[in-house]
């Protein structure tokens, strides 16, 4: 299987007054395309600092992490910008819709964020999405309109609309109850083996882990092992 992600070595240093903080100690990961991998582990254990490195949100102290063959460690933060744009989706536990726009508006302008080669506008594709992850109903509701798990959904869809190399998923289901939770992790799961879609997940329960393909254990800013 083609390697996705491959961080090497990452290391994330703080300097706080004159102190230096270590919120990552020489961390190596790989997923592979179709992969589903879970990151668990304590509060302050540095997997929320992990994943915004491999989103390129944030840039390590020290190692590399290639995104589909990109090296977002080496780019400048322009070339960032536009791999993110082009090979990562993000869905985080606070949802991150704009309030002003139905579900289906935010999926366009993520279209239009992405810059899709067809010109960021493909109504079958959204039409789709919203169908697979059962919102088809829900196309011209604003946020406020939808309960937690259906504005999770449309986060989901947001992320997945523009075809990404990979999903990073933060706490997804971190504000939602035990019903839509289930529901979310289950489009997670379906996504992944029904359409291949490679998922990067961050989580500090064992529910939302067990949906996952492969489990990654981190404390005190390292691996200790992984569960298959």
């Amino acid at each position: 299987m083609k390697t996705i992600l491959q961080a090497e070595n990452l290391a994330k240093i703080y300097r706080v007054g004159s102190v230096d903080v270590h919120a990552l100690r020489g961390v190596s990961l790989e997923a592979a395309e179709g992969d589903f991998v879970a990151i668990m582990g304590p509060s302050g254990c540095g997997k929320s600092t992990l994943l915004h490195l491999l989103g390129g949100l944030l840039t390590p102290s020290s190692g590399r992490i290639l995104v589909d063959g990109e090296d977002l460690a080496a780019a400048s933060d322009a070339e960032r910008t536009d791999i993110r744009r082009r090979k990562i989706g993000f869905v985080f536990q606070r949802f991150n819709l704009f309030p002003t726009l139905t579900a289906e508006g935010n999926l366009r302008l993520a279209e239009r964020i992405h810059a899709r080669s067809n010109g960021g506008d493909d109504p079958a594709r959204r039409r789709e999405v919203l169908r697979l992850l059962r919102l088809e109903d829900k196309m011209h509701h604003k946020p406020l309109e939808l309960s937690g798990g259906e504005q999770q959904r449309v986060a989901l869809a947001r992320a997945i609309v523009t075809r990404p190399a990979i999903i990073l998923a933060d706490e997804p289901t971190g504000n939602l109850d035990s019903e839509n939770s289930q529901i979310v992790l289950s489009m997670l799961r379906e996504l992944n083996e029904r359409f291949g879609q490679t998922i990067v997940m961050i989580t500090h329960n064992p529910e939302a882990a067990a949906v996952s393909r492969r489990i990654v254990h981190m404390r005190d800013g390292q691996i200790t092992k992984s569960d298959r």
